[in-house]
């Protein structure tokens, strides 16, 4: 083989580059002046298409993966209704709120960030929270999270952020987690990350249900009425049941006993007929006032505190059916933060302009082309009509030997609408500023925030904090990159950043925090409503209980709303020495104490159960360590008495007069937190 052709064969071969010490340049080989900052009409202004630098470094990341979701791939979706009770027509033209008890069909997708389709459901992560909401008017998606900021403030970083969160490329490894290097590199790096930072190693990152999870548009829109005047609007979305979390060893625990955990707790809510409830409102600031707070609200790492902005809820979604297949709804659902009705609009957030552009752009790849709106689920229940034509799988025949715009052959037909024909026109707002890569001033400041929130915790919820980063950061395998990650925290608060300095074995910090002193107690988990309904309840039970009693308080949980779950050392009928009767439907081996949210000791006959002693003991231990509630039943005294628990808070015994009205008060409490014990 001669020279030549060997060059030729090697240039089709994969080829190796190494990127350190060099000059960053687009795929054309042109250098790159600003990778931080997209092009904007002025410092606040709207990003400019124009951009060729961001649309490559965007379109390049949106199609890095086929078909599975580059971020978002483990999710879980299901139908429902929402219903407006409460007229929004004075903030929004949007036909969907405008009369109380118009009904509107949604479909919700939750989901984690960073893992892929297979990994666990309750790792450390941001969840997803996509609402579709099918209106007359055409589909609005709300795309959110359950944490109102985000990691960072300008789009053009996204794909920055993602390859640091991901797998490292060289091991993939780790899955669905932070704590590792490249991530914690990022933060460091980026500061502009440190709140967002707080809110994920908080109990936050780790909910209970998606079903007690509160969502986030994250974004500024704006509300438009009909008479053209707008504000600016964030929404929110609050679960009826509160938002409650699990604590980090239960986390870990049911990711290997149930890595569905969550999607499985969803369909079983559904499938036995339970309601699952959210309200969702919007927070307003009126245009003349987006000057007058200390925060830029355009910048997404910055939330609205609710004591200065106050959430208007106006409206009810019911989610109420599950999917008949995954694959065809769940996966192929797509959203898009573009997907808006006439009185919705955009703001000049930078970091939602990015998102206009890549989420289409995404679709195209992952979806095989510009018809998947033609896929029943993301099909709106109004008619549709244009002249866009053919493509990959298009299913939709359109008749007629016209397909463009303007035309005479068919009077001019599909004919556009005017603002009072119900037309989308967008806001006028007003633009100035030269063409340039920078960020407005107005956002640099990115640790008052993230004091705010730590100034919001309770000592417990600081504690769980504090153990997060330890962990997290005791992974890095760079000791620059831990320091680093000290010295930046420090500006959030100087105890945490020096504990976990003598945690991860670097040198304390020696700058300071940052002065402020406010709080905001809606950000606190521990202001959250609290209720027995849908909480799951284990009943550890063998032969020789006491059957009227047991049935006493069976029937008492379950008129409470408590899910029950009868636990016992084989699947089968077992008999109370009275001779009741009660069908066990989960067996020791085959569930174990973190899926419960708490446990009814009732064991039997002491001869019974010796030979799986054990096995409740260390339900009990369980249980206890996870501060969880625990009934004992008059039976159960012999085996409570073996195991590491110990009367005190959230344990409560037979013996007392309204065992079941105090057992299902203990239940509704979900933690006890001050029980001597570690707190983890």
């Amino acid at each position: 083989m001669d020279e030549t052709t060997n060059r030729k064969i090697q240039q089709l071969k994969p080829y190796t580059v190494n990127n350190y010490g060099k000059k960053m340049t687009t795929n054309q080989g042109v250098k790159v002046s600003d990778d931080e900052n997209s092009l904007k009409a002025g410092v606040r202004g709207p990003t400019l298409i124009e951009d060729f630098h961001f649309r490559e470094k965007m379109t390049h990341f949106d199609h890095e993966r086929i078909p599975e979701r580059v971020v978002h791939a483990r999710g879980f979706a299901a139908h429902g209704e929402f219903e407006l009770y409460h007229s929004m027509k004075e903030f929004t033209r949007a036909a969907f709120l405008q009369e109380p008890g118009t009904k509107t069909p949604v479909f919700i997708r939750f989901s984690t960030v960073a893992g892929s389709k297979g990994s666990a459901e309750t790792v450390r992560d941001v969840r997803g929270f996509a609402v579709k909401f099918y209106t007359e008017e055409g589909n609005f998606d709300l795309v959110g999270n359950n944490i109102p900021v985000f990691f960072i403030q300008d789009a053009i970083k996204f794909p920055d952020f993602v390859h640091a969160v991901k797998p490292e490329p060289h091991n993939e490894i780790p899955q669905a987690s932070s704590a590792h290097d490249t991530l914690w590199d990022f933060v460091a790096t980026n500061q502009e990350t440190a709140h967002m930072m707080m809110w994920l190693m908080s109990d936050r990152a780790i909910p209970r249900s998606f079903r007690m999870m509160e969502g986030f548009g994250v974004h500024t829109f704006r509300f438009v009425n009909e008479a053209g005047q707008a504000k600016f609007i964030k929404f929110h979305i609050k679960p009826r049941l509160g938002v409650h979390s699990l604590i980090w060893e239960e986390a870990q625990m049911i990711a290997g006993e149930d890595p569905d955990f969550h999607r499985r707790d969803l369909w079983e809510t559904i499938e036995h007929g339970n309601v699952v409830e959210y309200d969702l409102g919007v927070q307003m600031i009126d245009e003349k006032d987006e000057f007058m707070f200390d925060f830029d609200i355009l910048d997404a790492t910055k939330l609205w505190p609710e004591e200065i902005v106050p959430v208007r809820l106006f409206g009810k979604i019911t989610l109420n059916q599950n999917v008949e297949n995954v694959f065809a709804e769940t996966e192929q659902v797509a959203y898009h933060p573009g997907n808006v009705v006439p009185g919705i609009d955009f703001t000049n957030d930078p970091l939602l302009q990015g998102r206009l552009f890549s989420y289409l752009d995404t679709q195209l790849l992952r979806l095989g082309g510009p018809n998947f709106t033609e896929i029943p689920i993301n099909r709106p229940i109004c008619p549709f009509h244009n002249n866009q034509r053919d493509g990959f799988s298009r299913q939709r025949i359109d008749k007629g030997q016209v397909s463009y715009h303007k035309n005479s052959l068919a009077n001019n037909t599909p004919s556009t609408s005017t603002w009072k024909e119900g037309g989308f026109v967008h806001y006028a707002e007003k633009v100035e500023g030269r063409v340039i890569q920078a960020r407005s001033e107005s956002f640099k400041d990115h640790f008052s925030q993230a004091r705010l929130f730590w100034n919001s915790m309770t000592p417990v919820e600081k504690q769980h904090i504090m153990n997060a980063f330890i962990f997290e950061v005791s992974k890095v395998q760079s000791k620059s990159v831990r320091q680093q990650v000290v010295d930046m925290f420090v500006h959030v608060d100087k105890e945490l950043a020096t504990t976990l300095a003598d945690a991860v074995g670097v040198n304390r910090p020696t700058g300071e925090q940052v002065n402020v002193t406010a709080s905001s107690p809606a950000l606190s988990q521990e202001n959250t409503p609290k209720y027995p309904y849908t909480l799951k309840v284990g009943v550890l039970i063998g032969e020789g209980f006491n059957g009227s009693e047991v049935k006493s308080v069976v029937n008492s949980l379950l008129d409470a709303g408590v899910t029950v779950d009868i636990v016992g050392e084989k699947l089968g009928t077992l008999t109370g020495a009275d001779g009741i009767q009660v069908v066990v439907n989960q067996s020791l081996v085959s569930t174990a104490p973190s899926l419960f949210d708490s446990l009814y000791i009732v064991g039997g006959k002491a001869d019974n159960q010796k030979k799986f002693e054990s096995q409740l003991i260390n339900y009990i231990n369980v249980a206890y360590s996870q501060y969880k509630p625990i009934g004992v039943a008059s039976t159960g005294m012999p085996i409570f008495s073996k195991s590491d628990a110990k009367p005190g808070p959230g344990i409560v015994f037979a013996t007392e007069n309204d065992f079941a009205e105090d057992y299902i008060q203990a239940i509704t409490q979900q933690r006890f937190w001050d029980r001597n014990i570690y707190i983890t």
